[in-house]
């Protein structure tokens, strides 16, 4: 009886209290519906978006449907926790259909529309954002979010400051997706200043009415700014989870330096260029993979995998390859973008600066090779080249290439934590042949031998030209044994013979005994400590500075007879001019009717053994041509 009446009474309460909550949802209902409780309302909106949300003007809520309808005007969004207070968004009139967990799915927005929409898009230097759904670094959402299937923002003023890119944009974004008796793809459009720059673009994307969780989202897209065009088409394997992407990329313009503007993406000047490549994101991993660039007559191809990470700089992957890259292909003055240059006063040594701020926030994986690389008058052929950037430190572990038939190596490092940064370089060539180098001079090789080289200076500087204008160090070189042309030699002593020899345009070799150049350097100029050619008929030697900073020449150069000379003047060729553009004058001193000649030959052996000591010991020479 007793346990009767108490199954009978909590039956009794359970029902009043279900009839309680009933009326009490009703009534909370008929309030929102009426305009009461707004507050309430207000601070649900803003715990589901994660940021603080207000209405100045009117709300209205359509509570008793199956999806809910909110419509509110003169609605503000701020910024998430992660980022400084500020707005988000400021938006004139909008409308949402809401669709309620256990109906039809999950808990999504079905239809949103916006006008009279201001966008305040930012993101930091770390990365962090405000349109992210998620606190930076949280594990992502395994949720399948309710796709939207309807909307409408026409346009939406956005201003985007993007400081991790360095990017700057104001302009106007509209969206359309309105689906009427069938379903209409999706259209986005926009145009505005990137970074002072005119750009515009539009994308057109699957119908939202008909897109599926089962199956991928497609759109293409096409971007222009400053002469370049950016285009594409691509998927979303995870409608729509922008951390999963595929896309197929092509771009063409004026300079390859104007991807930036579309791509965010920091590249170097080039004349007209043509770009292809895949794209592909998973997470923080972004991978341009199949990529092949055309400018000029230089190609590269490869792939570029970057990591993305919330606590320090992007992680990048490079490993490039060309089958010609031509030096006068790249930089501004191939882009038209450079002054005009004085070609008396061109610097032969690159100007070209890198960003020490850059170095200073990636770290990096680098391989390039290519089979042909030409700089200046000089080829490069089979270059292969291996470096890292880590902790701002540019370090290349290995560079060979050969030059002239013979073998160039090389490594050394730039240290961007410094300012200015320090570099250091040791440089070693082997068995380069003389006569193969495009001599401006008609005929044979003034010269012929295998030469074997050093360069190693440390020097401060973004720029060759910077490191080499305050470099310490050594230069040597050495031709263990070779051959000149004989007027060559007999001009450098300035007598009747070598006229005569020249105006014939004799091109008779005479033997190379060998020849030694030592320079110290000490803060960008080249002062020769040692200069001397042993030929067979005239010991030459020399002297001066080679003064990096201006690139100018001072060195005088003497021959000296070793036999009987008629008609000699006791003068010595002044070399002056610069590296780019060198020049030879004759000091006229008295005149020897005759010169007995009594130069010795020079001790090639100590020669070769001072190179040693001041670099190191070239190899043993091979027998010449």
């Amino acid at each position: 009886m007793n346990a009767s009446l108490t199954i009978k009474r909590s039956l009794i309460g359970v029902a009043v209290g279900l009839l309680v909550l009933i009326l009490a949802t009703l009534g909370f209902a008929a309030a929102v519906e009426s305009g009461h409780c707004r507050g309430l309302l207000l601070k649900w909106a803003s715990e589901r978006v994660g940021r603080p949300v207000t209405v100045a003007g009117t709300l209205h809520v359509e509570v008793f449907s199956r999806r809910p309808q909110i419509s509110a005007e003169q609605v503000a969004i701020g910024n998430p926790p992660w980022m400084p207070p500020g707005p988000f968004a400021e938006i004139g009139k909008l409308s949402m259909l809401i669709n309620l967990p256990g109906l039809h799915g999950h808990f999504g927005i079905l239809a949103l529309s916006m006008s009279s929409a201001t966008l305040h898009l930012e993101r930091d230097a770390a990365g962090n954002s405000n349109w992210q759904m998620t606190k930076p670094g949280a594990a992502p959402s395994q949720k399948r979010l309710q796709i939207l299937r309807t909307l409408s923002v026409p346009g939406a003023h956005v201003l985007l400051t993007d400081e991790r890119r360095h990017l700057r944009f104001d302009g106007t974004v509209s969206a359309l997706d309105e689906s009427a008796d069938r379903p209409q793809p999706l259209k986005m459009e926009g145009s505005g200043q990137l970074n002072g720059r005119a750009m515009t673009f539009e994308l057109t994307g699957d119908p939202l009415a008909t897109s599926s969780h089962d199956s991928a989202y497609h759109f293409s897209f096409s971007e222009y700014s400053n002469g370049s065009k950016l285009s594409g088409r691509g998927e979303l394997p995870r409608p729509f989870d922008f951390t999963d992407v595929d896309a197929a990329l092509e771009a063409d313009g004026a300079d390859l330096k104007d991807l930036y503007y579309l791509a965010g993406v920091s590249l170097i000047h080039t004349g007209a260029y043509r770009l292809t490549g895949n794209f592909a994101r998973r997470g923080n991993t972004f991978t341009f993979g199949d990529l092949a660039a055309a400018s000029g007559q230089s190609d590269v191809e490869g792939r570029v995998t970057i990591e993305s990470s919330q606590d320090g700089g992007p992680s990048l992957d490079v490993d490039l390859k060309s089958q010609l890259l031509r030096m006068p292909d790249l930089g501004a003055r191939a882009a038209g973008r450079a002054p005009p240059i004085d070609e008396k006063t061109r610097l032969l040594l690159s100007e070209a600066a890198l960003n020490p701020a850059t170095l200073r926030r990636t770290d990096a994986r680098i391989q390039y090779h290519a089979r042909r690389l030409e700089v200046g008058r000089v080829a490069l052929t089979e270059l292969t080249a291996k470096g890292t950037i880590e902790r701002g430190v540019l370090s290349i572990a290995s560079l060979s290439a050969g030059l002239l038939d013979g073998k160039l190596s090389a490594h050394g490092k730039l240290d961007a934590n410094s300012d200015p940064p320090i570099a250091n370089a040791e440089i070693h060539i082997a068995d380069a042949e003389l006569e193969r180098y495009p001599w401006k001079t008609s005929g044979p090789a003034p010269i012929e031998g295998l030469m074997q080289a050093r360069i190693s200076i440390t020097g401060k500087g973004s720029s060759l030209h910077q490191i080499a204008a305050s470099a310490n160090g050594t230069v040597t070189a050495v031709v263990p044994q070779g051959a000149v042309r004989d007027s060559f030699a007999e001009m450098t002593g300035i007598d009747l013979r070598g006229a005569r020899l020249m105006l014939a345009k004799n091109p008779r070799e005479t033997p190379l005994r060998c020849a030694a150049a030592i320079f110290k350097e000490e803060h960008g100029t080249l002062t020769a400590q040692t200069l001397v050619a042993d030929t067979e008929p005239v010991l030459i030697t020399g002297d001066g500075e080679i003064h990096l900073d201006s690139e100018s020449l001072n060195l005088k150069i003497r021959g000296q007879p070793k036999s009987l000379r008629l008609l000699r003047f006791n003068s010595p060729l002044d070399v002056g001019g610069t590296l780019a553009h060198p020049s030879i004058a004759i000091e006229a001193h008295a005149l020897k009717v005759v010169d007995p000649g009594h130069a010795k030959d020079a001790d090639c052996p100590a020669l070769i053994a001072a190179a040693g000591a001041a670099g190191e010991s070239p190899p043993a020479p091979r027998p010449t041509k």
